[in-house]
């Protein structure tokens, strides 16, 4: 194995350092028993415990969590959709602007896109609140599920669903039985990562947002505008463990998976 060269470990050391780093003194002043985030006043974890007493935060977590599990779902399905139309599809009337459609968002400033998406729901509903901010999230989480999709069904071998057309099966079913399975990594890994940009949104979030609505960025927002409270950085802590808990599993599934894939190869050769 070829060794790594000293300018390539220096250049991840600093670039994981600079990434992670923060994140680190993050959870550590969340355990700070300190009402000043920047001063270490001993080990204590009671930020903890009012937090989960903070009703604001409580509502607006609850909130932000079902409208990231929705976008996720449902970008993860139309993602899927449109990737397999553009790899699959092969020319059709139209297809250079439904791609460009579709990728536009990936590209398109933030600001601008909440902006259009506002004028938008103005004019459709009477009021925005929960279902205008999961469409609005769709609206951007599909482009990048479709990336990741995309590039899984360019690799995958398409011998298999022409044996399985010629065995009988239909569309539908060589969709579902043969090619959902083989792309399953990918799919799974861009509704993970639709949940993650949900999650972390704010400027979408806080044009498409009403009444009742208020997710957890924009809830934090708010208030480390009038300074930064020590739950936040509890609560900041839990949302990192719960997606790197998130990521291990996924991982570790993912690897056995693959484990698994190669030796069942093996047997059959």
């Amino acid at each position: 194995m070829k060794k790594m060269s000293w300018f390539n470990l220096t250049s991840l050391t600093l670039g994981f350092a600079f990434l992670y780093i923060p994140m680190i003194i993050l959870v550590i002043f969340s355990f700070n028993g300190g009402r000043n985030v920047a001063i270490w006043g001993g080990f204590s974890t009671k930020w903890y415990g009012e937090l989960f007493h903070d009703e604001k935060f409580l509502d607006a977590a609850w909130v932000t969590l079902r409208v990231a599990f929705a976008t996720a779902t449902l970008s993860t399905v139309l993602g899927t959709i449109t990737a397999y139309v553009l790899v699959r599809g092969g020319k059709f009337y139209g297809r250079t602007l439904f791609s460009g459609m579709t990728y536009a968002p990936l590209v398109m400033p933030d600001v601008i896109l909440g902006l259009s998406l506002l004028l938008l729901f103005k004019a459709m509903f009477n009021q925005m609140g929960m279902l205008t901010i999961v469409l609005a999230h769709t609206t951007f989480a599909m482009c990048y599920v479709s990336v990741v999709v995309s590039s899984r069904l360019l690799t995958f071998d398409q011998s298999l669903e022409e044996a399985a057309s010629d065995l009988g099966a239909s569309a539908f079913d060589t969709f579902i039985n043969v090619t959902l399975p083989n792309i399953a990594p990918a799919v799974i890994s861009g509704w993970l990562l639709a949940f993650t940009l949900s999650l972390d949104d704010l400027v979408i979030a806080s044009f498409t947002t009403g009444p009742g609505a208020t997710t957890l960025p924009i809830e934090i927002f708010s208030e480390v505008r009038r300074g930064v409270k020590p739950q936040i950085n509890a609560l900041s802590t839990i949302m990192i463990a719960i997606v790197t808990v998130g990521v291990l599993i996924f991982s570790f599934s993912s690897k056995r998976r693959t484990l698994k894939r190669i030796a069942d190869e093996q047997q059959a050769n």
